[in-house]
C-alpha cells in the first residue's frame, strides 16, 4: 500500500504548502500529491482552488492573478496562526527543494498546462519520480503522448467497461477511484487488466478501511498519519498526533 499524502498531510498542516510537504515526508508518507494551476502571468504553482479566498488571505482567481502578488499572500492563518509564514509555492521551487527525497502525485487542475509540467519535471530530471493525474482524460494522455515513459493515472468515478478500456488501450499505469466504490473483487479485475488502483476521497477511516480491505495499491489521504499506524509503521511523530 502506497501512503500518499494529500496535498502534503491536509488534515494536519495547511494543505499544498512546504510546511504540510515537511509534515508528512517526517510521518513517513511514501508519495506527496499535489495540484497545479497557473497564475495570470504564466507561473505553475501549488493550488487546489482557482480562487484565492479558501486559503490564502487573498481574492480572486488564481489564474487572474500575477504571481508577484501570489508570492506575498499568507497561506497559512486559515488553518492555524502558527502557519502564518506559509507561501503559495511554485512547481519549479518545490521540485527543486525536495528532489528526488519522495515521489511526487502531480494533479493537474488545469487542461492545456500539461506541457509545461511536463517540461519542468523533466528538465530536473524528476520523471521517474513523477506520476501525473488528472480529471481530463485529454490532459493524462496528452502527458502519455509526449513523453511515453511517464507514469500516468487517470482520476474518475466511471468503471463502466468502455471506461476501463479506453484507459488501458491509452496505455496508462494507473486508475485513479473513490475509495467507496472500490471491492477486492474489482481490484483484481483491474490488476488483471494491467491496471494500478488508487483511491481518491478517502473522507474518513471507514474509506481508508473499504481501499486498505479492497487491497487498493496506494491511497491519497489527509490523515496519512493513521493510514501509516494502520499499516504497522506508526513512527514518534505518529503517535503523538493520534
Amino acid at each position: 500500500m502506497q501512503v500518499i499524502g494529500h496535498r502534503g498531510a491536509a488534515a494536519l498542516a495547511p494543505e499544498n504548502t512546504w510546511e504540510g510537504f515537511d509534515l508528512a515526508l517526517s510521518l513517513g508518507v511514501d508519495a506527496i500529491e499535489t495540484d497545479i494551476r497557473v497564475t495570470g502571468d504564466g507561473e505553475l504553482v501549488l493550488m487546489h482552488d482557482r480562487r484565492l479566498e479558501r486559503t490564502t488571505n487573498g481574492n480572486g482567481a488564481i489564474d487572474q492573478t500575477a504571481w508577484s502578488v501570489v508570492q506575498q499572500l499568507d497561506a497559512g492563518s486559515w488553518f492555524d496562526p502558527q502557519y502564518r509564514h506559509a507561501k503559495v509555492p511554485r512547481l519549479d521551487e518545490t521540485l527543486k527543494r525536495y528532489g528526488k527525497c519522495t515521489h511526487w502525485v502531480l494533479e493537474i487542475k488545469q487542461s492545456g498546462l500539461e506541457t509545461q509540467v511536463l517540461e519542468q519535471v523533466i528538465a530536473l530530471g524528476l520523471l521517474d519520480q513523477v506520476t501525473f493525474t488528472a480529471f481530463e482524460f485529454g490532459t493524462v494522455q496528452a502527458i502519455k503522448t509526449q513523453a511515453p515513459t511517464a507514469r500516468v493515472g487517470w482520476l474518475t468515478a466511471n468503471i463502466d467497461p468502455a471506461t476501463l478500456a479506453q484507459v488501458v488501450a491509452a496505455g496508462f499505469e494507473q486508475i485513479c477511484l473513490p475509495a467507496a466504490s472500490l471491492s477486492a473483487a474489482l481490484v483484481a479485475d483491474l490488476h488483471a487488466m494491467g491496471l494500478e488502483v488508487r483511491a481518491w476521497k478517502v473522507t474518513d477511516e471507514a474509506a481508508m478501511q473499504n481501499a486498505l480491505n479492497a487491497q487498493a495499491d496506494g491511497m491519497t489521504i489527509d490523515f496519512p498519519h493513521l493510514l501509516l499506524a494502520a499499516l504497522g509503521r506508526s513512527k514518534a511523530e505518529i503517535e503523538r498526533l493520534r
